[in-house]
């Protein structure tokens, strides 16, 4: 097996993997960088970056690499639901408590950041923007193609993914319930925890159904799950989990022990943290917030009120009240190694 495809083409890239953009930290600029110079696609996830701190990071990117990098962000509304905040805070107010820090504030406003990342993001010409949670705008996209910058799409159901082909996407990214974090269900309507296909039955039937090149995302942790995204007709696939432990990671290092304890039974779908469903691992602060019979606020909302919770649980390092987002391969993480490593390791005997 020949390991080109049309992927490595689409992103001029050497190896047909991409590095999921985590958002809230995991993805530094070291593990981007990591990964492009390894043959990969590295991925900055900006979604909740200041439009500052995300130019700073592209042009260091930039600075340290002149193979393509991609740059995630969420086309989802950013608009608060305060309708129910009293009640909201009211429930996470017994779990910070726990971690002995204030009670929560009734007025709180979520920034929306999604407009001038954008712009940030065509104005530094980076190689590639991703999307999670939605499509681009048909004027964003136009805008966006007219610099030659090519576009990922993050789906979870075929009907998604021929949206993401007739909106003019270079690469669909087929999102499996196995992935780890926040599930790309556009519309949760009729999917309240998201759409819940296997990777790999829903790779396959995406394949069939669009002509766009299709990376699977979801317990792709080895090169054995690389062999069989490709056999099912992916043309690549995107991981992150496995790039949690690495050297280069921004993760809390309380939350990578958490992931090395884990196994293939630890994680859930969740609302608990940010209002939109998301697989991590089973903790306190999960069964605390579902004990108190808790409805999360929606998203972006649930999402701000809880950080004062996961922050000062990081600060105290506690990983029972922060987001331990993986998926459900675990017990295939490599310990101790760097983001080469875990590409040298995907593409040894091809």
């Amino acid at each position: 097996m020949i390991l080109h495809t049309p992927l490595c083409d689409t992103l001029q890239i050497k190896y047909p993997i991409i590095q999921a953009g985590m958002a809230g930290g995991p993805t530094t600029v070291e593990l981007v960088v990591a990964v492009c110079e390894a043959g990969g696609l590295g991925t900055l996830g900006a979604a909740y970056m200041t439009p500052e701190d995300m130019k700073v990071a592209i042009q260091q990117i930039k600075a340290q690499t002149t193979n393509p990098f991609a740059v995630n962000l969420f086309a989802t509304s950013m608009k608060d639901d305060v309708s129910h905040i009293q009640r909201g805070q009211s429930t996470l107010n017994f779990i910070r408590r726990q971690l002995d820090i204030p009670d929560g504030s009734l007025h709180i406003q979520t920034t929306d950041y999604f407009a001038k990342q954008l712009l940030i993001a065509i104005q530094e010409e980076v190689p590639v923007i991703s999307t999670a949670f939605g499509l681009l705008s048909k004027e964003q996209i136009a805008l966006i193609k007219k610099h030659q910058i090519k576009i990922t799409a993050m789906v979870t159901t075929v009907s998604e993914a021929q949206l993401a082909e007739s909106s003019g996407v270079d690469v669909i990214v087929a999102q499996g319930s196995d992935a780890g974090g926040h599930r790309s269900t556009f519309d949760l309507t009729n999917h309240p925890y998201g759409a819940m296909i296997g990777t790999f039955s829903l790779v396959p039937q995406v394949v069939d159904a669009v002509n766009t090149p299709v990376v699977a995302a979801g317990g792709v942790m080895d090169r054995r799950g690389l062999r069989a995204a490709l056999a099912l007709g992916a043309s690549g696939v995107q991981m992150g989990t496995q790039f949690l432990t690495t050297r280069e990671s921004g993760a809390h290092p309380v939350y990578q022990q958490a992931l090395l304890q884990s196994n293939e039974e630890s994680t859930v779908i969740t609302k608990s943290f940010s209002g939109r469903p998301a697989r991590g691992i089973k903790n306190a602060f999960i069964k605390e917030f579902e004990s108190q019979n808790g409805e999360p606020l929606p998203f972006p909302t649930q999402n701000t009120i809880t950080s004062d919770i996961r922050k000062a649980a990081a600060h105290q390092h506690n990983s029972e009240y922060m987001s331990l987002w993986a998926g459900q391969g675990t017990r295939l993480l490599m310990k101790q190694k760097s983001a080469k490593d875990v590409i040298d390791h995907m593409v040894a005997d091809f």
